[in-house]
């Protein structure tokens, strides 16, 4: 016998459920059916929540999230274990549900594959308890078999966690479009205003009040560069963070305006073919990119 067996925690009622399911008779189904079956397998300790102290609802929730196995009674459609069913799908699988025999189960629950017992009928019973034992011990050996719905539907490709994480990187990519377009106003301003200073001579410049150009903006095209949230190749990022560069480089050249305007001026004109076209690749790939998540909508 293993000495650090893990945890099967047993969803069931505690109080009456009908007058022939007291409470006594759900602490004996634990006690001498479900707990004594559960630890048939060496690697499992059975337990279902009791007040020990503290919130109970607290450690009732604590446990559903990091047991290892949960088995959930759903005999008499009791409301505390659906709720607490309803917990432990939420954050994890390895969930087996059992029923006497004749429960009528909400739809919600009725393609899940509950596993039937018959109190009345040895053979039936004998059959129950082999494919119980199966079941937790598939449990134990496929831990990452689905059967959660919800999970199944937060998580993965096409699900609607997907959707949400598409979603998000079409908002990001939409903020990055619209950093690069006004950037791409800034470098024309830019230029512009270098020619200008170029054309006035750094005599006149020096008795005239220069006022700089805005800096380019790169705080949503380091967000796409850290955190990678398009499922893009290297030749992609590698775009971008060419372009990242040459914004550094250019707001570098944009900290020495002041001090030499002309020398700065022509500079810039010189990269300008080299800026511009950076700018119109850099928001043709991003639009791309956009696109190709749109399409999965």
């Amino acid at each position: 016998m293993p000495e650090n067996r893990e945890t099967c925690f047993v969803i069931m009622p505690f109080s009456k459920t009908t007058k022939k399911h007291t409470e006594e008779y759900w602490s004996d189904q634990f006690n001498t059916f479900l707990k004594p079956l559960i630890e048939e397998n060496p690697y499992l300790e059975a337990r279902r929540s009791e007040a020990l102290r503290g919130d109970i609802l607290q450690q009732i929730i604590t446990s559903l999230v990091f047991a290892r196995v949960v088995v959930a009674d759903l005999t008499d459609q009791n409301c505390n274990v659906y709720w607490e069913l309803g917990i432990r799908q939420s954050f994890k699988h390895c969930t087996v549900t059992i029923a006497q025999f004749g429960t009528n189960l909400p739809f919600d629950l009725s393609g899940k594959g509950t596993l039937w017992y018959y109190p009345n009928n040895h053979l039936k019973m004998q059959q129950f308890r082999e494919a119980f034992k199966a079941a937790i011990d598939d449990c134990l050996k496929n831990p990452n078999a689905p059967d959660s719905r919800v999970l199944d539907t937060l998580g993965g490709r096409g699900t609607l966690f997907e959707i949400f994480r598409r979603d998000d990187a079409i908002r990001r990519l939409d903020a990055v479009l619209s950093e690069l377009n006004t950037n791409k106003a800034l470098l024309n301003l830019m230029i512009k205003t270098a020619k200008r200073n170029i054309e006035i001579g750094d005599k006149k410049l020096r008795e005239t009040i220069i006022t700089s150009p805005s800096p380019l903006g790169t705080t949503a095209i380091s967000l796409l560069i850290a955190e990678r949230y398009v499922e893009e190749g290297a030749s992609f990022f590698n775009e971008i963070e060419r372009y990242h560069r040459s914004n550094q480089f250019l707001n570098g050249l944009i900290e020495h305006w002041h001090a030499e305007p002309v020398k700065v001026s022509k500079v810039l004109i010189e990269n300008e073919e080299t800026s511009r076209k950076r700018t119109e690749d850099t928001i043709s790939l991003v639009s791309k990119a956009r696109d190709k998540l749109s399409k999965h909508f």
